[in-house]
């Protein structure tokens, strides 16, 4: 209050008193005031007053206002007074007019007001609850008053929204609301409410709120639209960045899908207004909020990969590839797509297949290099560029490996038609200006990283200097460039060359004991290092220095001894000689000590204010990390501990190799139990396919069984009851058909049973191969494996013999047959030697054969008279059942025309009845006035007459009627 009294005592006395008697007057009545109309005007002077008179007013009216939102809200005018005044007390949006050094003042008495209305938490309790209120006046002024209080008091008043019951949820509402007002108003509130507030976002974004505000992107017209898209976006940022869980939600929930419409922008020249360009903007920042490499890196992935499936990689492409696009969105535009394929294979070889729209077509990297290399590009646009093929080499040996394979001799085009990146970056780093010198080392070393294998590629790189001198290799120019130091003509920063090329160098030869005997090779090099670390130079040379120490030390740790010249130790010593192990190990510290190091190292794009700052790269700071102690411990060992590090090392080594042998052994085993498994496997089911085959056969020979059980006992029952002749005439007719169906079956059984016993010698040969191939007893880790398989193969051989004890009792049950079938045979024969006299059985085999004939003639006959006969009884019973289908139907319209007559009789007798009342009220009524006329002494003969003939009359039409319902 002290405070607020001396902010009062800045103005004039004289308007002071008579405003604060005012401002006292009116808040009595407000308080005093028994009418709803007084205390409705005094509110609405206050809220005039109140912009102007902030002070005063917020000092002597808060409390009464309060008293107002908490009595009166069965009055939406005065509530929205109210609500207006304390905005206008709280807010500072309207001090834009105030002289700067008072506008710190009103900021501050901003802040005091909003502590005062929130000490009592039940305030911002009544505010959230006055917000459910639907009439515009109460719900616009309380979202506006919210507001306020969060852009003043912003972690305060979110954690008492927080602790309020549904108090995030009610604020959901606003973004239903169907007036724009209220509902762009809601955004901005949400706006101030979620932001740093992990808890509140996470409650917004499963309040729906992702796709209500979508749906407002949507109708707005999406990169088109005007500010609210502006605010919708903001909004969405405040709810992902840096929240695993909402940027979960907001892929699972097939939201990124949606994103892809936003940047259908064509290439048109025109149509890019401020409004647009600043949604684009936002719009490809939360696309990076979702692929940041500061994620997780499970969700960075998921959210790159279904951006690829959804087809927003491709459009983000085409606005790559585009014409007519804004410096800033294609910046922007850079440097999502860089993002959206750091380390997913997938997504890095699509941006490969990408083609600029020229003639003839050139790949996106080329083209984007060729922007990186020329210094008449923007600095962000050429470090935008610069951080796009980071990502795309990140993780990507397929990558690096194309893109060192376009520098080596058998790759180049000889004709010079095309452009390749080899040479893009051969010329970048070869160029006059220093800036391309450090993108193109860069870029460079990141086609080298952690890829061993590239590193003894580009060894075999040559360059042709000048004509007639002899090609020079890359790694001898960048030395030969190096040893130039400040002779070298650059425009720019010189250093910058320099360190961007032993950036590269100390990448290169890290991890590459063949880089490292090339470098040594070359006999100027260690001299030019052990003098440049040797000098006391100046602070920027301080840099450089400690650039060459850790490249010696490199040249040192990755020695492999086989130059005897430049050996491990002779290295060690020549320092400890020229520069001192002190002095080496301080100048090495010089890198990490740098200002520019730790900004470098904090996040992998290149983001610099301007290119002087371009000094460090990202990836290379983690090398340095890596390297700088290992180095320091490298320098300080002593020969005998370098022989033991040696003699571990191959130990070591021949450890790895035992390893990698057992490891490939139990490979081989593997493979082997694989196999036998697979054998196994097809054993079984062979092995059922010859069960179901057993089974079926079984069934076979047990109905040949019972045929031939009761042929016998036919050809019992004809020789007891016929004579021999029939019995000659049957075996001659009947069964001899039977004795060959008999005999091709068996002949059927005898083939299937050969079948069988071919197929149990091969399983015998593959049984006998599969014990011969078991290992030997040596090796117990595959007989161990193998126990199981041996076991399956014995129940396999009890299977199988089993199988054969069936085949050999099929096989006997098979002789009993063909021994039964040579008796039937000889009887056959003894039958036909039997007959007395040929002639007379044959004539009497004829006279039967023709009666058997003539009968089964009839029957035949008797059979197709039968069928036709048949054949017309059920065209006679579908013909019947048609005529009856017919009469039902017309016994159902029948039955509904007689319902309806019934309902038509019953109507006309209601009506009778109401004939025959009424003319009996009119009988009644006539014979009444007869007796009166009659009183009155009037003659009535004519008329009696007359009623006697109109009753005549009515009793015929009585009769008619009668006659009529009769005929009905």
């Amino acid at each position: 209050m002290n405070f607020l009294r001396g902010v009062m005592g800045g103005q004039s006395a004289g308007p002071q008193h008579t405003e604060a008697e005012t401002i006292q007057k009116l808040c009595d009545r407000v308080a005093s005031s028994t009418l709803l109309d007084d205390r409705r005007n005094a509110v609405r002077a206050l809220k005039s007053l109140s912009k102007k008179y902030r002070l005063e007013v917020g000092i002597q009216a808060m409390e009464h206002l309060i008293h107002v939102l908490q009595t009166d809200r069965s009055d939406s005018e005065i509530i929205g007074y109210a609500l207006d005044t304390l905005y206008n007390i709280i807010s500072n949006d309207e001090e834009e007019e105030v002289e700067e050094n008072s506008t710190r003042q009103s900021e501050d008495l901003g802040s005091q007001f909003t502590e005062i209305f929130i000490k009592q938490q039940e305030n911002v309790t009544l505010l959230l609850s006055l917000l459910e209120e639907f009439d515009f006046h109460v719900r616009w002024p309380g979202v506006k008053l919210l507001t306020s209080l969060l852009k003043q008091l912003g972690p305060q008043v979110q954690q008492i929204i927080l602790v309020s019951p549904m108090g995030v949820s009610r604020l959901m509402d606003l973004l239903a609301d169907s007036r724009e007002v209220i509902r762009n108003d809601g955004v901005l509130l949400l706006q101030a409410l979620t932001r740093s507030n992990g808890a509140i976002q996470k409650i917004v974004a499963f309040e729906n709120a992702f796709e209500r505000l979508l749906d407002i992107i949507t109708e707005e017209g999406n990169s088109d639209g005007g500010i609210v898209v502006e605010d919708c976006l903001i909004l969405l940022q405040n709810l992902l960045k840096n929240n695993n869980s909402n940027q979960n939600f907001f892929k699972e929930g097939s939201y990124i899908q949606r994103m892809k419409p936003w940047f259908e922008v064509g290439d048109e020249n025109s149509g890019w207004s401020a409004q647009k360009v600043t949604n684009l903007h936002l719009m490809l920042q939360l696309v990076r909020v979702l692929v940041s490499p500061n994620n997780p890196p499970g969700a960075t992935s998921s959210c790159q990969k279904a951006m690829f499936q959804c087809g927003l990689l491709q459009q983000l492409c085409t606005i790559l590839m585009a014409t007519g696009v804004p410096a800033d969105i294609l910046t922007e535009t850079i440097n999502t797509v860089s993002e959206v394929i750091r380390g997913c294979q997938v997504n890095q070889d699509y941006f490969a297949s990408v083609n600029a729209p020229s003639n003839p077509p050139r790949p996106a990297i080329v083209v984007l290099l060729m922007s990186m290399v020329n210094e008449r590009q923007p600095f962000v646009l050429r470090c935008a560029v610069l951080y796009c093929f980071q990502c795309f080499l990140y993780k990507n040996q397929k990558g690096q490996g194309e893109i060192v394979s376009t520098l080596l001799p058998s790759t180049i085009d000889a004709t010079g038609n095309t452009v390749s990146a080899g040479q893009l970056l051969c010329g970048g780093l070869f160029s006059t200006d220093s800036l391309s010198n450090w993108c193109a080392a860069v870029a460079l070393a990141h086609a080298l990283q952690e890829n061993a294998t590239q590193k003894e590629q580009l060894l075999r790189v040559q360059l042709a200097t000048s004509i007639g001198n002899p090609p020079v290799s890359l790694l001898q120019q960048c030395t030969n460039i190096l040893s130039q130091g400040d002779k070298i003509n650059r425009r720019g920063s010189k250093i910058q060359t320099r360190v961007g090329l032993l950036m590269l160098l100390c990448t290169w030869l890290s991890n590459c004991p063949i880089a490292v005997t090339h470098f040594l090779h070359n006999s100027a090099n260690v001299p030019f290092l052990t003098g440049q670390i040797a000098e006391n130079l100046g602070e920027e040379e301080q840099l450089v220095q400690g650039l060459c120490a850790l490249l010696l030390g490199i040249s040192i740790y990755f020695n492999d001894n086989s130059l005897e010249t430049y050996m491990k130790e002779k290295l060690k010593q020549l320092i400890e000689k020229r520069i001192g192990k002190e002095n080496f190990i301080e100048k090495l510290g010089f890198i990490s000590k740098h200002e520019l190091y730790s900004r470098a190292s904090q996040k992998p794009q290149p983001n610099f204010p301007s290119p002087e700052y371009m000094i460090f790269d990202h990836e290379f700071t983690k090398l340095v990390k890596e390297l700088e102690g290992v180095i320091t411990k490298a320098i300080y060992k002593s020969s005998e501990e370098d022989k033991k590090e040696e003699e571990v090392k191959k130990t070591l080594e021949q450890h790895d190799s035992i390893v990698t042998h057992y490891k490939n052994m139990i490979r081989e085993q593997d493979l082997q139990l694989e196999e036998l498994k697979q054998q196994i496997s097809t054993l079984k089911c062979q092995n059922e396919q010859l069960q179901t085959a057993v089974t079926q056969q079984v069934s076979q020979i047990q109905q040949h069984k019972d045929q031939y059980n009761l042929l016998k006992v036919q050809l019992g029952k004809d020789s007891q009851h016929q004579g021999p002749y029939s019995d000659g005439a049957q075996m001659n007719g009947v069964q001899p058909e039977e004795i060959s169906r008999l005999r091709e079956e068996i002949e059927e059984l005898k083939s299937n049973r050969e079948l069988l016993q071919s197929q149990l010698a091969e399983k015998d040969s593959l049984i006998e191969n599969l014990k011969s191939s078991q290992p030997s007893p040596g090796t117990n880790e595959l007989s161990s494996a193998t126990a199981g398989d041996s076991e399956q193969i014995a129940e396999l051989k009890q299977e199988l013999a089993t199988l054969k004890s069936q085949l050999n009792s099929q096989s006997v049950e098979i002789t009993k047959l063909q021994t039964e079938k040579q008796e039937l045979l000889q009887k056959t024969e003894a039958f036909a030697k039997s007959a007395p006299v040929p002639g007379e059985s044959d004539t009497v085999i004829a006279t039967k054969t023709t009666d058997v004939e003539g009968r089964l003639s009839a029957l035949l006959q008797e059979t197709k008279e039968l069928k036709n006969e048949i054949k017309a009884l059920s065209e006679e019973r579908t013909a019947i059942k048609e005529q009856l289908d017919s009469s039902n139907s017309t016994i159902a319209i029948l039955q509904n025309e007689k319902n309806k007559l019934e309902v038509d009789i019953t109507d006309s007798k209601k009506e009778q009845d109401d004939l025959l009342v009424l003319l009996a009220d009119q009988d009644q009524k006539i014979f009444s006035l007869k007796n009166k006329l009659k009183e009155l002494g009037h003659p009535v003969e004519e008329e009696d007459e007359l009623e006697s003939g109109d009753q005549d009359d009515e009793d015929d039409e009585d009769e008619d009627d009668g006659k009529e319902q009769g005929h009905i």
